[in-house]
């Protein structure tokens, strides 16, 4: 017998109340909406339904539902990011690196073997997004990012290939070929096994529709088909986080020229999938080494604790919920997306990792 999908959201409510979907979910809400929205979103919190211990718990299916979904999205929105109830969101953007140098190398010389990455995530207003799109969408927009990437690809500053794990692509690649650039941390795993992504249906239709530009110099990727129609990133060694930016906001640049424009909003700024990523959509990290804050690996608390201070999140160099490397490696990086800018976050994440470093080597 086919379970009511209220009468479980009652259920994880009170057994999984760190659930942000059913936490925020408002029966009387869902009752005055007409059927057809009803299902709509129905199939929005599908993930977070199925997936009890589900953070968020809730998927947008199309950059329209944060507008049509508005008094049930903002709840959650607000809770995840921290914002208060009664404060307006409101997204600015500020890719101007001018305004200050932030090089952890001239801090000191041994960060300059940090290891950085930041991404940012962009869908397609004329698409839907990934957990509606199906086996046509997927490799049609694929064909799109392919051709833009051709584009860059005659820019000497970028050049690179594409590399596609759709089956029968003219860029596609071998198992071996695709399993090695996830081995070296380029190309994005295998997503069919994703319980979350599965239910959402952004995982449908694997491997179509899927691949990853990168550039000659191997320091500019773009992820197409994973849990946005397109995840661009920098990544550089030295500490300089001004040319990372830098680095990142040229291809981006670009790219707005070559592909679809991008579903944008005042309110949250780069639409995604997830509402954990709206706002500048962005991820900037450094892998720093950290042996005395983490006691050579073997305890991430007094780090973690520390850095929450200031407003960054430390994991495991391996990614979530993996521990330190046994000489102290970790991942660190701002926690806010929404409301704040691309260079506030840059500015957070050198403020902060000096912090960090100056904790590391006192005394």
């Amino acid at each position: 017998m086919k379970q009511d999908p209220i009468a479980q959201i009652a259920k994880i409510k009170q057994s999984h109340p760190n659930n942000l979907m059913a936490r925020h979910f408002d029966m009387e809400y869902f009752r005055v909406l007409d059927p057809a929205l009803q299902q709509r979103l129905l199939k929005i919190i599908a993930s977070g339904i199925a997936n009890p211990d589900s953070s968020m718990g809730a998927y947008a299916m199309d950059a329209q539902d944060y507008a049509d979904f508005a008094p049930f999205f903002d709840k959650l929105i607000h809770d995840f990011h921290g914002i208060p109830d009664d404060t307006p969101i409101a997204q600015p953007h500020d890719w101007d690196t001018t305004q200050a140098a932030c090089d952890l190398g001239a801090i000191d010389p041994a960060l300059k073997d940090v290891s950085m990455r930041v991404r940012v995530a962009r869908n397609a207003a004329s698409f839907p997004l990934p957990g509606a799109m199906n086996r046509d969408q997927r490799v049609a927009f694929e064909t799109l990012a392919a051709d833009a990437f051709a584009k860059l690809a005659e820019i000497p500053a970028f050049g690179g290939q594409y590399l596609s794990i759709t089956p029968g692509s003219t860029h596609e690649i071998s198992a071996d070929e695709y399993d090695r650039r996830v081995a070296a941390h380029q190309m994005f795993k295998d997503m069919s096994n994703d319980r979350f992504l599965n239910v959402a249906g952004i995982s449908g239709d694997w491997p179509y529709g899927r691949g990853m530009y990168v550039s000659e110099d191997q320091d500019f990727l773009v992820w197409v088909g994973e849990e946005d129609h397109l995840r661009i990133m920098a990544m550089q060694k030295g500490g300089n986080l001004n040319a990372l930016f830098d680095r990142l906001h040229t291809g981006l640049k670009v790219l707005e020229g070559l592909l679809p424009e991008f579903a944008m909003s005042d309110k949250y700024g780069a639409v995604a999938s997830c509402p954990t990523n709206l706002g500048a959509g962005m991820r900037a990290s450094l892998h720093m080494k950290l042996p005395k804050l983490t006691k050579g690996g073997t305890d991430l608390s007094t780090v973690t604790n520390a850095a929450k201070d200031l407003g960054l999140a430390v994991r495991g160099a391996g990614g979530e919920h993996s521990d330190a490397g046994a000489d102290g490696l970790v991942d660190v990086s701002p926690s806010a997306r929404l409301g704040v800018s691309e260079m506030q976050i840059m500015r957070r994440l050198y403020d902060g990792a000096a912090k960090l470093w100056e904790m590391e080597t006192a005394g």
